[in-house]
């Protein structure tokens, strides 16, 4: 029997199978779990049967229905009731919205409140049902577990879904998305299936698992920080119970043991990956992910592009910098304020005119941060302190070709540079990620005062612990501004004014 109901609120949502409409967040975060725990379940069941029997099932299942989740939601004049406070969680015109959803066991939270906010802002509801979009087979696979090898796969006559890069890419966060005609508009910034891509490329660059990872980030370019992190979270789980576990590449993980809410599992792996991720846990994934990114810009983009779908409140860059002001010292803080890219990676993304704002919320918490960690205010932290301009290069080298690029240096009023953070803060405002950087000067290459070995290794011992600790220190404050309200650090500076409403 036909539902007219449904029929009329399915219109300009594509081929959309069964859908249901949900006043309820958790009731509809439920169906969603439901549609893709059942789909993922049919084509990972069938494709053990292949590999354990190596040979094709009599009756072959229908993999061609099983699909991502889809979430929509129509919105009219009547109920657009735009809040011109918030920066994300509601439609900025009427219009039918919708997308495809994966990872519901790491996203759940963040979907609830989306939804939430939707319902709430626009009081309809939200429609739930099953895409047309197949779910690729390598995004729901351990391969490690199976014997079965991919070039069996790619020649088997049973036709698994694998990922379709011509409809994967980053139209929509880049501002270059055409809604196809009897298509929704994006209601996310990404579809299922580039979020999967993602996940999939953290495990491999990060050697930790996606589910680990924690909704605020700090990245760096030096192993040293990692070793004083890891001490940090040890120390953490012995004296607190804030904390749940501690997870290192090889998914290895060390509970807190009077907690009960982990297990220890994994194991420590000697070959560390390109970009080792260490997470310090909390429950609903509240902690610290630290991230080592290791030297250069495009180190910087292929993280950040991967970090973006996990949508976490902030990532900070914390590390080393050259300082190109006479009256700095070694050991000296740089918070930016506004960056000049000469990394050239994210061209392509966001031009290089696009103007990269500080975001308030971020400075503040970072400047709070020195003075508390130092102990020093007033006149005291500004001469330990400088907010100003840093310049990021692709050329490591750059101390060879300091002549020409003094000219540059002045007329942009610089005051620092490395090779990483205009990238990652870049990244930050085309992701609608909150991003905020404060480095330390390690050496005055224009002045004379080159870092060499001897030098850099006491100046690491001096000064990693302290900076380490202010950037914890930004996200426990950033932490307490959030509980005040969930738009307490996502800037609307971020958002574009067709933009999708999920955060």
């Amino acid at each position: 029997m036909k539902n007219n109901k449904i029929d009329k609120l399915a219109e300009g949502h594509g081929n959309v199978k069964d859908l249901m409409e949900f006043w309820d967040a958790d009731a509809a975060v439920a169906r969603i779990t439901e549609i893709y725990t059942k789909n993922v379940d049919l084509i990972r069941r069938t494709f053990l049967d292949i590999a354990e029997s190596k040979k094709l099932p009599k009756k072959l299942p229908k993999l061609e229905e099983a699909t991502y989740p889809y979430l929509g939601i129509t919105v009219t004049q009547k109920n657009l009731n735009i809040d011109h406070r918030i920066a994300f969680g509601a439609a900025l015109e009427s219009n039918t919205y919708g997308t495809t959803l994966t990872r519901p066991d790491i996203f759940q939270t963040y979907y609830k409140r989306q939804v939430e906010l939707l319902i709430d802002h626009h009081k309809t509801p939200v429609l739930v049902g099953e895409s047309d979009w197949p779910i690729p087979l390598p995004f729901i696979t351990d391969w490690d577990s199976i014997t079965f090898q991919p070039e069996q796969l790619w020649q088997s006559s049973i036709e698994f879904a694998l990922p379709n890069l011509s409809v994967v890419d980053d139209s929509i966060v880049n501002g270059t998305y055409k809604v196809k005609k009897g298509q929704p508009h994006p209601l996310a910034l990404f579809t299922a299936e580039r979020v999967d891509f993602s996940l999939g490329r953290l495990h491999h660059y990060c050697g930790t698992s996606a589910k680990h990872f924690q909704q605020f980030i700090l990245l760096t370019n030096y192993q040293h920080y990692v070793n004083e992190f890891i001490k940090y979270a040890h120390n953490c789980l012995e004296d607190c119970d804030e904390y749940t576990a501690f997870v290192e590449p090889g998914d290895f993980v060390t509970p807190n043991t009077r907690l009960n809410l982990e297990s220890a599992s994994g194991h420590k792996i000697h070959i560390l990956p390109q970009m080792p991720a260490y997470h310090l846990k909390k429950k609903n994934n509240q902690g610290i992910t630290f991230i080592n990114i290791g030297v250069g810009p495009t180190n910087a983009k292929t993280i950040t592009d991967h970090l973006a779908v996990l949508r976490p409140h902030c990532w900070l860059m914390l590390g080393h910098c050259a300082g190109l002001r006479r009256s700095q010292r070694l050991g000296d803080y740089v918070l930016a304020h506004a960056y000049v890219r000469e990394d050239h990676v994210l061209n392509d993304d966001i031009p290089s005119w696009v103007p990269v704002p500080a975001i308030a919320e971020i400075q503040v918490a970072l400047q709070e941060a020195v003075g508390n960690i130092t102990g020093e205010s007033g006149l005291s932290l500004k001469s330990r302190m400088r907010t100003g301009t840093i310049v990021s290069t692709d050329n490591r080298n750059w101390e060879l070709r300091s002549q020409e690029m003094m000219e540059r240096f002045r007329q942009s009023r610089a005051i620092a540079l490395d090779m990483e953070s205009a990238t990652v803060a870049a990244n930050g405002f085309r992701m609608r990620i909150p991003y905020g950087t404060l480095l330390c000067i390690s050496d005055k290459p224009i002045h004379g005062e080159l870092k060499f070995r001897g030098m850099a290794l006491n100046f690491y011992q001096q000064s990693v612990a302290q900076h380490l600790h202010i950037g914890i220190e930004t996200i426990r404050l950033l932490e307490q501004e959030l509980r005040k309200g969930d738009i307490a650090i996502h800037s609307r500076k971020l958002r574009t004014f067709d933009e999708p409403p999920f955060r």
